[in-house]
């Protein structure tokens, strides 16, 4: 039984990796501060990850999998603070590639800052960066937009919540602007493979083969809940993330290396349905950090 030191574990991504890991009979240790209910089947080590002291030194763990690793600091302090280990994998972000990058973003792309992402990627570059010098065999992962069960980021919810509630749906303009998705359980699945295979390559893009188009995803999340979708298409000249999950940023990322260790993804509409599932047993439960988005629509429109 592989030990595995999973950093968070309470919310979305963190917390879905140790569900899953438990259920795959490997023995998961969290580390959080135990501010909300833990995963059933894990050992917690209750710490913030910048005041861990010894807790983790007599520890060895076959797999680190950092997905709270937000800046340098956080892995400066947890590779101080860790014991012996076998293989460390970061979560990292698309949000490392330029906006005016070429376009699929490759792992050997540059990287720098992107006027939509802001610190939040500048920092995850220096995370990785720090991460390479101090582990140069570590895995880094950058995903695009990550969705799924216990998602607590106001994307497919709000759109759920639209459908049911029978809203008309506000599209920025045409609804043609595409996007890249990576369900949850298909990130464990292929850190999953890492620690089977331990491949030569050790950053890879993430992703979905497929990219779809706004109006594409709204018109499967409406099914997801029985409906169809209208729309009242938006051409104001208005910033889109008022009324919209997303940015009016179009990308994607070339998933070759992917591929090779995971041939196929969840399709869109099964993982969507998977998450309305989810969603809806779970939306009256304080977990989704919602966003003014239809009081703005009522404001403005």
């Amino acid at each position: 039984m592989k030990k595995i030191l999973i950093m968070g574990g309470t919310v979305f991504v963190s917390r879905y990796v140790a569900e899953y890991f438990v259920l795959k009979n490997y023995d998961v240790y969290v580390l959080n501060r135990n501010t909300r209910e833990q995963a059933k089947g894990v050992h917690l080590i209750e710490s913030d990850r910048h005041g861990i002291d010894f807790k983790l030194k007599e520890l060895y763990f076959d797999v680190v999998m950092d997905i709270t690793a937000y800046n340098a600091y956080d892995i400066f302090d947890l590779k101080n603070a860790l014991g012996d280990f076998e293989t460390y994998i970061m979560l990292s972000s698309s949000a490392v590639y330029p906006e005016t990058g070429i376009q699929p973003f490759r792992e050997g792309s540059p990287m720098g800052e992107n006027k939509y992402w802001g610190k939040y990627g500048t920092d995850k570059i220096a995370a990785e960066k720090i991460l390479i010098e101090y582990i140069p065999d570590a895995y880094i992962i950058r995903p695009p937009y990550l969705y799924g069960p216990m998602n607590n980021i106001y994307r497919e919810a709000f759109v759920f919540e639209c459908a049911e509630n029978n809203r008309t749906f506000y599209l920025p303009q045409d609804g043609l602007m595409k996007l890249q998705f990576f369900h949850v359980k298909d990130l464990c699945r292929f850190m999953e493979k890492i620690i089977e295979v331990k491949p030569k390559n050790h950053i890879f893009n993430v992703g979905n083969k497929e990219v779809i188009t706004i109006r594409e995803w709204v018109d499967m999340c409406y099914l997801c809940v029985g409906k169809k979708a209208s729309y009242v298409n938006v051409y104001a000249e208005v910033e889109q993330r008022n009324y919209f999950s997303f940015y009016n940023y179009e990308y994607y990322l070339a998933i070759d290396k992917q591929s090779e260790l995971l041939e196929e993804t969840i399709p869109m509409m099964e993982g969507l349905q998977n998450s309305y599932q989810w969603y809806h047993f779970n939306k009256d439960n304080n977990i989704i950090n919602k966003k003014p988005y239809l009081q703005y629509i009522e404001e403005y429109f």
